[in-house]
């Protein structure tokens, strides 16, 4: 079976976002959100911003099995600061869930993944709403 590439590691979430957001056209944009979203997802979650992998901010964490036999640590809510958009972890891609997206502002999605240009292009309390549920719903899941 296939190791994850994506595992909690020990590298500086601050050096990872300095280092990575420099030499963006939008850098400081970049930058700034970066830093807004760790403030965001640190209150929702109630954890500590974590690297995950080479370019995942996560917090929180999970394990998931599924019925293959594959098997795996996750953060439970997470992003990327991506040169073209920012890739946010906080959606669960479930039918019951897609309501959540009403009305959130500018952004494409994933299978489970949402991307926006920059922060601003959503509406804040609509990603609050997001998170909280993506939480409870990974929570009940998954017995956190």
């Amino acid at each position: 079976m296939a190791e994850n590439k994506t595992k909690e590691t020990d590298k500086n979430v601050k050096d990872f976002i300095n280092e990575f957001t420099e030499g963006f056209n939008d850098s400081e944009q970049k930058r700034k959100d970066s830093y807004e979203l760790i403030d965001l997802m640190q209150k929702i979650s109630g954890f500590e911003a974590k690297m995950w992998g080479q370019s995942i901010i996560g917090f929180g964490t999970y394990h998931y099995k599924y019925k293959s036999g594959h098997e795996g640590d996750a953060p439970l809510l997470g992003f990327s600061p991506r040169k073209a958009a920012i890739s946010l972890y906080v959606y669960t891609g479930r039918e019951e869930h897609k309501h959540l997206l009403n009305d959130l502002g500018k952004f494409k999605t994933g299978k489970v993944c949402i991307y926006v240009k920059k922060l601003s292009d959503i509406d804040q309390k609509k990603l609050k709403a997001l998170m909280k549920e993506t939480l409870r719903y990974m929570n009940e899941k998954y017995g956190k």
